[in-house]
């Protein structure tokens, strides 16, 4: 089996690129290695995919759509996880052209490609930010959710309208996840764990927003492997009991469906500061601000239809989670 995985430099792709591998499918991973945060982290993630004899990596940006076609025409893949992306809630603030390029343009060349080359499942990454103003808890895939509160979760809304569209018109197997808050050993410097520890250590402030009274629900990067690569085999069936007259947003009468995948266990930013000073054995120096355009206060997801689905929810403790992730801080960084 082929599978091509987008952002395979990423965060998320390089670990679900590690996990596929070990389980003896072939890869392709896709990457631009832009530079919206430090590229040696993406160079040495890729460095270690490249060791593996199933791992082809092509370097190139989804928005170029001849090159896009020529990658689903050269290489037969039976199965897709698009993970790339431009991500941030706070740099859509800054520069909106980004997520229009990448997260619409980009996402349509991966719609078109599986399209006209017989993919038999697209899975796709989507947000927590999408509940935006929802405030009814745990969120739930059968919410509606047409208030975000940035253009990122926009984009992300309109990747699932897309998605949905291509499924209902041309048959293609979809699959929607939302990601809440993922964290862990490889992450994104621009993330909050990220940014604690490495100001931690330096003996700086760290900026808390909403005076710490955020409710996150953190999720751990082998949680959410798991839960694609029980997916991927999964194909969605139509929901043949799917009513127009009160429409579904989480199913249809396509093969399409959307699933959380959350730790479906918030929790107040304060005590996940404590757990990363437990793991340091540091005191945080903390800056408390007030809360930042397009955040939203508490994050919850239910994540029912995955378990049913599959069988699966996640399980890491954010103890462990944090202690593993700042372990791997310490060695990577040498300090």
């Amino acid at each position: 089996m082929t599978v091509l995985v987008t952002g395979a430099a990423g965060f998320i792709g390089f670990h679900v690129c590690r996990r596929l591998l070990a389980d003896g499918v072939r890869i392709v991973g896709l990457d631009n290695l832009n530079d919206y945060y430090d590229v040696s982290l993406k160079k040495d993630r890729l460095e270690i995919l490249r060791k593996e004899d199933n791992f082809l990596f092509a370097e190139l940006d989804l928005v170029d759509s001849k090159g896009m076609e020529r990658l689903f025409k050269e290489n037969s893949f039976d199965q897709v996880v698009n993970l790339a992306a431009q991500a941030g809630v706070r740099y859509s603030l800054e520069n909106p052209k980004a997520y229009v390029d990448s997260n619409l343009s980009g996402f349509l060349n991966i719609l078109e490609g599986c399209r006209h080359n017989q993919v038999a499942h697209l899975i796709y990454a989507s947000s927590s930010s999408v509940y935006g103003l929802n405030t009814r808890m745990p969120f739930s895939v059968h919410d509606n959710v047409d208030h975000p509160l940035s253009l990122y979760a926009a984009s992300k809304k309109a990747n699932e309208l897309m998605a949905h569209a291509y499924s209902h018109l041309y048959s293609l197997p979809v699959t929607g996840l939302r990601f809440f808050t993922v964290y862990g050993p490889w992450g994104r410097p621009d993330m909050a764990l990220f940014l604690f520890t490495r100001a931690i250590l330096a003996g700086e402030p760290i900026e808390v927003f909403n005076q710490g009274e955020m409710l996150r629900d953190f999720t751990y990067i082998d949680d959410i492997v798991e839960g694609i690569v029980r997916l991927l085999p999964h194909l969605p069936a139509p929901n043949r009991d799917w009513n127009g007259f009160s429409p579904d947003p989480g199913s249809s009468p396509a093969p399409y469906r959307l699933y959380n995948i959350g730790n479906h266990s918030p929790v107040k930013l304060l005590d996940f500061i404590a757990l990363i000073e437990k793991s340091l054995g540091m005191k945080a120096e903390m800056e408390l601000l007030p809360m930042q355009p397009g955040d939203v206060p508490a994050t919850y997801a239910d994540v029912a239809d995955l378990q049913a689905a599959v069988d699966f929810s996640p399980k890491t403790p954010l103890e462990t989670g944090i202690k593993n992730f700042v372990q791997w801080y310490r060695e990577y960084y040498r300090c």
